[in-house]
């Protein structure tokens, strides 16, 4: 592949929206040709923001010719990644897929082999791997600031006064609903990412809203083999948020309230070229420490960003694929095994 990469993206939700389309059409190493939505009011804000892409009602009219485009990120819901994903790989497309990569293990192990024979590059967009917070801890856990990690506690919870789409009320957990999937899928990567492969989970997938069909408030505990303890809470329906992250160590402990900036910035208009995208602000940077001595330490910056970046040089032939997608799919097989204990 040479010049820029000819990209569609597949969805117009949050995911399209927020995320992707602002960060491919931001990175010159891309070109955001076409854009697919069935919904005609996304139809609309997608021509009106980017006026020189193809805006495109179904896959098929994208599939019926993809002679010219590189790359196609596939932002739809859920349960219907590995079928779109399928028909990607088989027109010959490289795939982003947003997390999660598939609903079942065997579907995702189907796509990475099929990727894999065809000779097509397949990634998941990870991007809660490059939050802010997230890079900190990171970096404190490897420089050894907090001495022998034992338990690493990570939450993503609000109180969500938005409409959800229809596909998030109406899917059952089991079929790709839920805030495992949607949110354990980040926080269990993060996870796996920082303490290694899992020896032992525990789950707790509760709903509480009327009628629901998929839960709203969980809770995930991770075993590592390296003795770690991960403890991950998901919910869209509490009323006051607990830290985002509690990291606790054998010499001090790390805590972090807040949630990275850099949705809440795509979301708002904010340019990924700005130079205060992903940058926290003073008053959100955690503590390091014991009770009676912590200090602040400064958030690393946020690079949402990187993830298309390295993308483009993989594309090019110049180093790995951002996410290995068998990674990605440790938290799918996790997620599954306990919505199936759901019963």
């Amino acid at each position: 592949m040479t010049g820029p990469l000819s990209t569609a993206v597949i969805g117009y939700g949050l995911a399209g929206s927020v995320f992707h389309a602002p960060l491919v059409s931001a990175d010159p190493a891309y070109r955001l040709e076409a854009i697919v939505t069935g919904d005609p009011a996304r139809s609309e804000a997608a021509r009106a923001r980017y006026p020189d892409a193809r805006i495109l009602p179904r896959v098929d009219d994208l599939l019926a010719t993809t002679d010219g485009l590189d790359l196609a990120v596939l932002a739809a819901p859920t349960p219907i990644h590995a079928e779109v994903a399928e028909r990607l790989i088989r027109s010959g497309v490289a795939t982003v897929v947003d997390k999660p990569l598939t609903v079942h293990l065997s579907d995702g192990e189907r796509l990475i082999d099929l990727a894999s024979t065809r000779g097509i590059p397949l990634t998941v967009f990870q991007n809660r791997r490059w939050d802010g917070d997230f890079l900190t801890v990171r970096r404190l856990v490897e420089s050894n600031a907090l001495g022998e990690v034992y338990r690493f506690e990570s939450r993503f919870e609000w109180l969500n006064p938005r409409p959800r789409p229809a596909w998030k009320t109406g899917t059952t957990g089991r079929d790709g609903g839920g805030v495992a999937y949607d949110l354990g899928a980040h926080l269990v990567d993060q996870a796996i990412q920082l303490f290694g492969p899992v020896a032992d989970v525990y789950g707790e997938l509760d709903r509480h809203r009327v009628a629901a069909i998929n839960d709203d408030d969980s809770f995930i505990a991770l075993t590592h083999e390296s003795g770690v303890r991960s403890h991950l809470g998901m919910s869209s329906i509490v009323a006051q948020r607990g830290f985002r992250f509690r990291v606790l160590g054998s010499e001090a402990a790390y805590t972090k309230w807040g949630l990275d900036p850099q949705e809440a910035q795509l979301a708002s208009g904010l340019s990924p070229l700005d130079e205060t995208f992903g940058v926290e602000p003073p008053e959100a940077f955690g503590r390091l420490g014991t009770d009676q001595d912590a200090a602040v330490v400064p958030t690393e910056r946020g690079g949402y960003r990187e993830f298309y970046a390295r993308l483009a040089r993989a594309l090019h032939g110049d180093g790995p694929l951002p996410v290995d997608p068998r990674d990605s799919l440790a938290a799918v097989a996790i997620i599954e095994r306990l919505q199936a204990r759901q019963g």
